[in-house]
Parts: structure tokens; sequence; C-alpha cells
């Protein structure tokens, strides 16, 4: 197999994000296909109990394989799909969470630039919250704690349907407070549950390296004008490292690049003779 890369196209294509990524959060919140949608896995963070989810979380499907002690094939070849074809992009592009993350950090706050340094604590939230605790407990204890889930699902239920306000107990309030903290975290970080905490995106980081699509920096002509960090919705010097695990595939380095220097590579059959 070759590898054939170019920016031209892909510059084209990155304009399309801003619209891709609402369209995407209506779709996996559709609720007219839910008879027919909802237990198939998204390819993103949207909560199965939002009211209107038309899909399944990965991540929810997930821990409730875990917790019934089952290799959950299935899903695990639906995450891997994604990944091996277009590594984190579905992160970048698809995600209604990262979206509504990218929204927050337009708010006019003061800006905290944090290195990528720990964003090795993906793992162990995977690890710890995904899989062990659920095995060991028999909850889904990532679900429970999970911001998007009280974003998308605990508050609309509470408001929509008045009886379920009597169950509001201090667990719920905690939940509250710690999705509001992250929500503030957004405001002033770029993409901080993409980076530090996400189990779904752990799961693509890998296919980064392999992903049929990738990133390629041509070294002769990149001038190390960080106009790619400065768009970067993870905080990357793509140059530095093209196929780091955080990056998301937003493209916005290929369209920033002053000379063309950062590509799309993808993969392309080898050629006869």
């Amino acid at each position: 197999m070759g590898i054939r890369g170019t920016s031209g196209p892909w510059q084209r294509v990155a304009r399309w994000r801003r619209w891709v990524q609402p369209v995407s959060a209506l779709l996996l919140n559709s609720y007219a296909t839910q008879q027919v949608t909802k237990g198939l896995p998204c390819p993103a963070l949207n909560c199965y109990a939002c009211p209107a989810a038309a899909c399944a979380c990965p991540i929810g499907s997930l821990q409730h394989f875990v917790i019934l002690r089952s290799v959950p094939f299935y899903v695990l070849g639906v995450v891997a799909l994604a990944g091996v074809l277009v590594g984190r992009a579905a992160c970048g592009w698809l995600c209604p969470f990262g979206w509504l993350q990218d929204l927050f950090y337009r708010l006019p706050l003061p800006k905290w630039r944090l290195p990528n340094r720990l964003t090795g604590s993906r793992y162990l939230v995977l690890a710890a919250l995904v899989v062990l605790v659920p095995l060991l407990t028999g909850e889904p204890w990532f679900c429970k704690l999970c911001p998007a889930g009280t974003l998308e699902a605990g508050i609309p239920v509470v408001l929509l349907w008045p009886e379920m306000r009597q169950l509001i107990g201090t667990f719920f309030w905690a939940k509250l407070a710690l999705s509001a903290a992250l929500v503030a975290w957004m405001g002033v970080t770029r993409r901080p549950f993409c980076r530090w905490i996400c189990p779904l995106g752990t799961l693509w980081s890998p296919f980064n390296t392999v992903s049929a699509v990738r990133l390629t920096v041509d070294q002769r002509r990149c001038t190390r004008c960080d106009r790619c960090q400065h768009v970067c919705p993870v905080d990357l010097r793509i140059y530095e490292a093209p196929s780091s695990g955080t990056c998301i595939r937003c493209l916005r380095c290929v369209r920033a690049c002053p000379v063309g220097a950062v590509q799309v590579s993808t993969l392309r059959p080898p050629e006869a003779g």
C-alpha cells in the first residue's frame, strides 16, 4: 500500500465542519428514528438516556456488556471500523459534546493554555470507570458521572417530567456540580473533556497512527509558525506529532497552514507492474 498526500481538496472539505457538527448533533438526537436506530452505537459520545437520542452511546453499551461479563464484539467492531478509517475524526466532526466544548470556548473569558502531557489520564478513566468499577459493582459508573449524560439526559428529564423531581437526591446535585465545573473549564481551556477524560476518544486514539486517512507534515516546508496550534481545538503543534492520539482530525490546521505543509494522506493500492 502507498500513501498519497494532498491539502487542496481537504481545505475545501474542512470548511464544511462548522455545518457538519450541528447537523450531526441533530441527527444523533432526531427522536423520530428511535424505533429503528436506538440500539445502534453512534460514532460519538451521545447519551442513550437523552429523551431525543436516536442511537446508543458506545461507552454506555460497552459498560452494559462489561456488567454482563460478556465481550462486546459488536460495539468494539463498530468503534474499530471508524478508527481504522478515520482515526479520531468522529471526535472532531460528529460528537455533539465535542461541538459543545467548541462553543463554550468561544465565550469571552480568560483562557488557560494547558499542555497535553497528561492526556494519558484518559486511559485511567477507561480502565477504571468504564471497565473495572462497573465489573466489580454491576453499575455503569461512567454513565452515572458523565457530564454529557447530565446535560443531555439528567437535566432535560427533570425539566420535562415533574414526577422525576421527587427522585432528586444528593447524588444528582453532586453530578450537577461536577458538570458545572467542567462546563466552566470548557470556557477557559480547549476541549478539556476530549483531552483528559473521554474514554471513547481513548479507544480511537491508537488508530491515528494506522488509519486510512491521516495527517502528515512536510517538514521541509514547515516554518514552525505555530498557526496550527493557534487554531487547534486540542492545542497541538501538529508538526511535532502528526499522528498524536490527541488529534481529533478537525483539519483546521490544514486550512490554517500558510505554506501548505500540513496535508491529509490517504492509503492507496500499489501500482501495477
